[in-house]
């Protein structure tokens, strides 16, 4: 799969992005001048060893976290001015994230999960349980929609947070190490539901040392000790 996005503007850029923890003497760079675009149609792998800066830079892509230096632009717009309400409006409905522990609550019924995004954006109750049925037939989870998720397999609470993921149809898919212990055939399943959302017109963007995403990235950026080490042009 190659995307082909040509000189459309990016969905996501990282311009001479980094992230500093800590103070003075204490300060601790985890990240250091990115400079990263990622377009619509693309399965994009950060690749690293812990400690390589990659889940800084995925928390920053997401903006679950915001640069000490540098920029994010999301859609064409730097959200460096953003309060955190107008961040938290940002991400809703735009972007998805796919938690390596699905990040999911284990009382609720797995529908009830999916309905979440719908809820938080402000769809009715009917309009986000469609969503949220059709979103777990996409995965092959249709006949577990009323199990609780705290009696479902770890392979299925990963689809079911893949499904909550993708309910809303995102620009932006954010994954931290989505098939990190599951079975190569879920993990072939997760990659292929990835896969079939670029092709639609979204951006993924995964944090794996997998080789069944790694084989399916559409490109590979690697990160180490805080850095970029794979050039990649800013648009």
């Amino acid at each position: 799969m190659t995307p082909a996005h040509g000189s459309a503007e990016p969905v996501l850029q990282a311009i001479g992005a980094g992230r500093v923890y800590g103070r003075a003497n204490a300060a601790v760079p985890a990240l250091l001048d990115a400079d990263l675009a990622f377009h619509r149609g693309e399965v994009c792998a950060l690749r690293g060893r812990s400690g390589s800066g990659k889940t800084t830079l995925l928390n920053l892509l997401g903006l679950l976290d915001r640069p000490t230096s540098g920029r994010i632009v999301f859609l064409g717009k730097d959200t460096s001015g953003y309060s955190d309400r107008r961040l938290a409006l940002t991400r809703r409905g735009a972007l998805g994230y796919v938690l390596q522990d699905a990040g999911l609550i284990e009382n609720m019924t797995a529908v009830d999960n999916v309905c979440l995004p719908g809820f938080y954006a402000g769809l009715s109750a009917r309009r986000a349980r469609e969503i949220a049925l059709r979103a777990l037939g996409d995965v092959g989870l249709a006949d577990k929609a009323e199990r609780r998720v705290g009696a479902l397999s770890g392979g299925e609470r990963m689809r079911v947070g893949l499904a909550r993921a993708l309910s809303l149809e995102p620009q932006l898919i954010i994954a931290d190490e989505p098939t990190a212990s599951l079975d190569a055939e879920t993990a072939h399943a997760v990659i292929d539901r990835l896969a079939r959302a670029a092709a639609g017109g979204a951006c993924v963007i995964a944090a794996s040392h997998d080789p069944i995403v790694l084989e399916r990235a559409t490109r590979t950026v690697a990160l180490a000790h805080g850095r970029v080490v794979t050039p990649e042009p800013v648009a």
